[in-house]
């Protein structure tokens, strides 16, 4: 049953409530998709139904992805894309229309992390991140737009250290996760009446990862103990706030930050 974004009508009955959660019918495109949280949204918003777009600068490892999600049956392109680059997202939004014929999600997921102090960071070490994080995110919403249709849905994958402080110095990637907080807010509130396009920012604690098994164990036992579900978040769990900021699920929902995290920021 069709949903009028702007209003939120259903021309008759309600739709039921699991059928809010299909992505069937849906092209979504995926940044930072070669690995980590990336890949593992791939696979949910797949498993939903959605066509996926999957974009990295290692095209390689999003071959082996598309080949994975197409033996399950999901239809499935790359296209390599560095985010620092405002052409290359520009280019990763035409492919996305000329492959599928329209772009309905965004993942802004492409991120940079770096942990140094503060007075031993280097000028280009922090622009790093600034450009990969904060600009990047920019150029794909902004490239995303222009071609959404009302209904569709941007999320910014920020982080609970854009919220909270850290474990170990990390002034850049905080920074620019508060920041993506900010953009998120400001775009949801040019885009909604005017464009019906929502725009939500995804903070997610710490999860089992390629980038957290690179913790030392004495960081990682200090996250657990502060999180008041004392453990690290397992991917599927994060898997299910994006399908329902993806899907019309979250129709009403924009402009917001959903918190993902196991409680690491209650203290």
């Amino acid at each position: 049953m069709s949903i009028d974004p702007r209003t939120g009508d259903t021309s008759g009955n309600p739709t039921p409530i699991l059928e809010r959660f299909s992505m069937e019918g849906k092209v979504v495109l995926i940044t930072g998709a070669s690995s980590g949280l990336g890949a593992g949204f791939a696979r949910a918003l797949t498993s939903a139904g959605a066509t996926a777009v999957l974009a990295a600068r290692r095209a390689e490892r999003l071959e082996a992805l598309a080949e994975e999600l197409g033996a399950r049956g999901a239809t499935v392109s790359t296209v390599a894309c560095d985010v620092v680059d405002p052409e290359a997202c520009a280019n990763a939004v035409a492919h996305t229309i000329e492959r599928h014929g329209r772009l309905d999600v965004l993942i802004n997921n492409a991120g940079l992390g770096t942990a140094v102090p503060a007075l031993k960071e280097k000028p280009e070490q922090f622009r790093s991140v600034v450009d990969v994080n904060l600009n990047g995110a920019y150029w794909m919403a902004k490239e995303s737009a222009a071609v959404m249709e009302p209904g569709s849905s941007i999320v910014n994958v920020a982080s609970v250290l854009g919220l909270t402080a850290g474990f170990v110095p990390q002034a850049a990637y905080t920074a620019t996760k508060s920041a993506v907080i900010g953009l998120t807010r400001d775009l949801a509130a040019q885009w909604g009446s005017r464009r019906g396009i929502r725009v939500n920012s995804l903070c997610p604690g710490y999860f089992r990862s390629e980038m957290t098994d690179e913790i030392p164990t004495d960081i990682v036992d200090r996250i657990v103990s502060r999180s008041a579900l004392g453990r690290l978040g397992l991917q599927h769990e994060l898997d299910a706030a994006v399908v329902f900021l993806a899907s019309d699920a979250s129709a009403f929902v924009t402009g917001s930050k959903i918190v993902v995290d196991g409680g690491l920021t209650l203290n």
